[in-house]
């Protein structure tokens, strides 16, 4: 997405226009105007000179944004607040003349407050209140100007209605002030009292000035909507010290290129991401993941760039840098996602794009109305007059855009970033959550869970696994050697590892042995109580290894994926909020069961390889709206499937890519605090459009009269500087919103479709697997099958569930399974 500055826009008509323009370019895909931030998203292949004279020939002004630097500190001007100092000037010049213009044409004539004997002349009064009229309007010049230009484009917009109100009071009080002139030159001085009472200049010069305070309120608030981008912004480190030749110097950030080596002392913010390269330090993530703890960096551990070094001093390689750094990519993120719009916002927008020419039609039929009813045409006007000052399209156009700047800039500040505003607004509407296991509900890192020593200790048990399993590449063999630790683990001679069996070594003279249950059962006798405990921790999905010395069985070491320590806790709370969660995994059924029974998951789909999780994805969305969080490489093609992509913690660039949501930490609650944070958004925005919607359906019948009070012009201009001010401060009581806080979530109701149960299942017998790898071996292989759609291996049992489409014979699935070293002993 490329992004433009626009200039000029004063309301939500002003941004339809501009995003008609834009979109009616050859080439372009998609546009996205945000009156918030004054900016642009364009997606397509148009060129930015046909974009930028799009938006000119609408008449307004448009710049690529980040043209005139690729800094954070470039950026950070480009959201610096320069327009309320110049409201402010505005206001106060206008104010001040403004309560000389009231003393004289309230308070002299209405509570006698003193004045020179010349005001008691409501001829001299009339044309002094002009004169003071003219300065105000003059002052407050950019409203006639755009809005009488908007008018005459065909394409009016806010600023034409504050213009047409104030122009009518001011034209309707000059003609007056003619008819009082010529009647004072004729002696009738009934006719000029007459005429006296009725001139509007004030109203004329109060219109734009009101109007300025609303502006002047909403430039602040809204300026307060975008304090976690600048925030950010300002987190951007300005200098950095580079270590070159064993020296030190400071030089700009710019400077920093990759591969420099930079240091950084205690208290020092760090430049650029990198890695450590020397010293050891603990480090302050806080502004980055919103967590509190700092977290220990040694050589070889990553640092990001806007980390504060708490402690120590380290020297770092930089590796990511300008741009690419995670900071930026935080600050982009955010950025995209307030020049993007959400769905909802289509209301708001279809009703902008007709608001101001219908509410310049109402005020003509009030006028023809009430003329036609005998009023006199002081009234009448008036009425006209207060239609137009009074009705606001600003708080339509505000009211999604600004909900969306806080929500996405409350996620940014505690490590959730949404990348656009439809995906901050679909997650709170999905009620079905599909969790990938390895590396989100669980660690993502088999480990040690259990050491069964029988006739010997723990530590000796451990030494001898640790000796068998140094010699294996197997995963599981890692875990076992990183539980080692510590220990001096001795050299074994002769190793041999059995495919789908175990492993085999001498050490000391002895044979020592270790796999599965069956391979060391079938040599050595077991004790019928460690049988029991075999199957006991099978069934609580931990993969136990076996393990024989010298002719005797040693004991149990079971190893597993565990689950993370927040991951009941996430799933009970989406659970909470009315979400069906769902577990995708490619481990048998029995292992995967016993990890959904330990989180709480109800719904577990095993044997899923990762091609396949993408179609099992596509069948959950029949049943509603879905978010798939992930971490790895094999997760993108379903975070792209899904109707929202939630990638978690440091996942794969890959799966953050293709991911619609990012959660920085790596924990599964900050899943649903982004549904809780996207459902508090989407109540502030209805919120925000309801009182947009109610405020113009009661305010305009009120400025017509039909409700019989007179509304003065001054009142209906103060009406509407109120509106988008209280929109805005709406929108920013989402800061408050506690996104860990599950006190106060609410079911959404839910229709869940059945989908039809596939048929056509056999049981294959299968002998050889030992573990999970082995399983998912044998269900490469069998679903590579032509006729077989799915198969759910499973070693404890030696069995393979597997769903045909057709039939396949018998004698390809034995060829196919013996070709991978494993015995296929039939069906059953």
């Amino acid at each position: 997405m490329e992004q433009y500055n626009v200039t000029g826009m004063s309301c939500a008509a002003c941004s339809a226009r501009v995003e008609k323009a834009v979109s009616a370019v050859p080439g372009v895909s998609s546009c996205a105007v945000s009156l918030l931030t004054n900016s642009m998203g364009v997606e397509g292949t148009a060129s930015e000179a046909d974009i930028i004279r799009a938006v000119e020939n609408a008449g307004y002004g448009a710049s690529k944004k980040g043209a005139e630097a690729k800094t954070a500190a470039a950026d950070e001007d480009m959201l610096k607040d320069t327009e309320t100092p110049k409201l402010r000037k505005r206001l106060i010049r206008s104010v001040i003349v403004l309560l000389v213009l009231m003393y004289f044409s309230m308070g002299h004539m209405m509570w006698g407050f003193p004045a020179p004997a010349a005001f008691d002349n409501h001829v001299f009064l009339g044309v002094f209140e002009m004169l003071l009229a003219i300065i105000i309007m003059m002052i407050n010049g950019k409203f006639f100007t755009n809005g009488f230009r908007s008018l005459f484009s065909g394409h009016p917009n806010m600023d034409t209605l504050v213009a047409l109100g104030s122009s009518a009071s001011f034209g309707y009080s000059l003609a007056e002030l003619f008819i009082m002139i010529l009647a004072q030159g004729s002696g009738d001085h009934e006719t000029v009292m007459k005429y006296g009472m009725n001139l509007y200049f004030e109203s004329a010069a109060m219109i734009p000035t009101l109007i300025t305070v609303g502006k002047m309120l909403e430039s602040m608030s809204k300026g307060r909507t975008t304090d976690a981008l600048k925030g950010l912004m300002k987190l951007a480190p300005k200098t950095a010290i580079l270590y070159r030749d064993g020296e030190e110097r400071e030089v700009g950030i710019e400077e920093v290129r990759e591969g420099d080596i930079f240091a950084v002392k205690p208290g020092g913010s760090i430049p650029a991401d990198g890695v450590v390269v020397y010293g050891s330090s603990s480090v302050d993530e806080s502004a980055l993941t919103g967590e509190s703890i700092p977290v220990d960096k040694e050589e070889g551990s990553a640092v990001s760039a806007a980390a504060i070094n708490k402690s120590g001093y380290i020297r770092c390689r930089a590796t990511r840098v300008g741009e690419d750094t995670t900071l930026s990519q935080i600050i982009r993120t955010v950025s995209d996602a307030a020049a993007t719009k959400a769905p909802i916002a289509r209301i708001a927008d279809k009703v902008s794009g007709i608001f101001v020419p219908a509410v310049i039609g109402i005020a003509l039929l009030t006028l023809g109305g009430w003329l036609i009813a005998g009023k006199e045409f002081s009234f009448a006007i008036a009425r006209a007059i207060s239609v137009l000052v009074i009705s606001c399209p600003c708080a339509l156009g505000l009211a999604t855009p600004v909900a969306i700047m806080v929500g996405s800039g409350v996620g940014a500040k505690n490590g959730i970033l949404y990348k656009t505003a439809a995906s901050l607004e679909a997650v709170g509407r999905a009620n079905i959550a599909a969790l990938d296991k390895t590396g989100t509900i669980t660690e993502g890192k088999p480990d040690v869970t259990d050491i069964i020593p029988f006739g010997t200790t723990e530590k000796e048990l451990l030494t001898y696994a640790s000796a068998l399993e140094a010699k294996s590449e197997h995963p599981l063999a890692k875990a076992v050697i990183a539980r080692a630790s510590g220990i001096t683990i001795p050299e074994v001679t002769d190793f041999m590892a059995l495919a789908g069996n175990g492993l085999s070594a001498v050490l000391g003279g002895e044979v020592l042995e270790g796999g599965s249950y069956k391979y060391i059962s079938q040599k050595y006798d077991i004790p019928a109580d460690f049988v029991s405990k075999v199957t006991e921790l099978s069934d609580g999905g931990k993969t136990p290894l076996l393990f024989a010395k010298g002719g005797r069985f040693i004991g149990i070491i079971a190893v597993a994926d565990t689950i993370k320590s927040d991951s009941a806790d996430a799933i009970k709370e989406l659970k909470g909020m009315g979400i069906n969660v769902y577990m995708l995994t490619g481990d048998n059924e029995r292992t995967a069961n016993a990890i959904g029974r330990q989180a709480g998951v109800d719904n577990v789909i095993a044997g899923v390889l990762p091609d396949g999780k993408s179609k099992e994805i596509a069948e959950l969305k029949k049943q509603g709206k879905v978010i798939m969080v992930g971490d790895g490489i094999n997760d993108a093609p379903a975070l792209t499937t899904a109707d929202t992509g939630v990638a978690i913690g440091a996942g794969a660039d890959v799966a953050i890519d293709a991911a619609d949501i990012v959660v920085m930490k790596n924990r599964l609650t900050d899943v649903s605090a982004a549904i809780r944070l996207s459902r508090a958004t989407i109540r502030n925005i209805h919120e925000n459009l309801f009182w947009a919607f109610i405020y113009n359906a009661v305010c305009i019948p009120l400025a017509i009269g039909l409700y019989g009070v007179e509304m003065k012009p001054a009142y209906g201009a103060a009406a509407m500087a109120m509106s988008s001010f209280c929109v805005c401060m709406n929108a920013l009581r989402l800061n408050l919103v506690k996104i860990h806080d599950a006190g106060h979530d609410k079911k959404i109701k839910t229709k869940i479709i059945k989908t039809e149960e596939k048929a056509m299942t056999k049981t294959l017998k299968i002998e050889g697997m030992m573990c999970e790898h082995c399983e998912a071996r044998v269900k490469k292989t069998l679903e590579a099958i032509d006729g077989i759609e799915s198969a759910v291996p499973d070693h404890n049992a030696d069995t393979a569930v597997i769903t045909l489409s057709k039939d396949v014979p018998e004698d390809v699935i034995k060829a196919a399974i013996e070709a991978q070293d494993y015995t296929f002993v039939g069906i059953e």
